[in-house]
């Protein structure tokens, strides 16, 4: 876990609705995920999109499970990019990847293994030119990128104004009678830099508070 005293003590000073937030939701658990591939993180990201967390599990289960049982704990492992490349589509598509994801899956080691996407130097770059090649491949979009940036890179600067949990808490938290705009959210999130990604979980919090409510109800 990270240390976001910094981030809290700047967010409560510059913005006194996220105050209010802060103050009721208490100190700021965001949590980093310790992510030594960066490929196998985004294949999982292709593979988990669009399916609910179970039947995504399985899948990706079996897609490691087409490259050995190195650990020896039946779970298998992720493939390299060229691994993953000289696999053959039918095989991929045993593990219960659908077409779309087994293309998304290969675009994506095809932009590694061409050094399009040079995962060793991805900590090294700033943030826009990591969104730059991260959504050139395939499958791809902002969304999944901001998440990469957040839960694997750890960067404490990123507002994702395409997550539909985000807009929500911007909606309770600031009282709007509809949901934000990009352009609204970065506009009062501007004063929340250059830690915008605590000030984010703040807002997903915002909405986790609505979920429970509604579940005592």
């Amino acid at each position: 876990m990270h240390n976001f005293s910094a981030a809290v003590r700047h967010l409560r000073r510059a913005d006194p609705v996220l105050r209010r937030v802060i103050d009721r939701v208490g100190r700021c658990e965001l949590r980093r995920e310790h992510v030594k591939d960066p490929f196998g993180a985004l294949a999982d990201a292709i593979i988990y999109q669009q399916l609910a967390y179970k039947a995504a599990q399985t899948i990706a289960n079996r897609f490691r499970q087409l490259y050995g049982n190195a650990a020896g704990d039946g779970r298998g492992r992720l493939p390299s990019p060229r691994e993953l490349l000289a696999t053959p589509r039918r095989k991929l598509r045993s593990a219960g990847l659908s077409r779309q994801k087994t293309a998304y899956l290969l675009d994506l080691a095809r932009h590694a293994a061409s050094g399009a996407l040079p995962l060793r130097r991805l900590a090294k770059m700033d943030d826009a030119e990591i969104i730059e090649r991260v959504t050139a491949v395939k499958g791809i979009g902002r969304w999944t990128a901001d998440m990469f940036l957040i839960f694997c890179l750890g960067r404490p600067d990123v507002l994702p104004v395409n997550d539909l949990g985000l807009q929500y808490g911007f909606r309770r938290a600031y009282k709007m009678r509809r949901p934000p705009s990009a352009a609204r959210m970065e506009k009062i999130a501007e004063a929340w830099r250059p830690y915008r990604t605590a000030g984010s979980w703040y807002m997903w919090m915002v909405r986790r508070e609505e979920v429970a409510k509604k579940s005592q109800r």
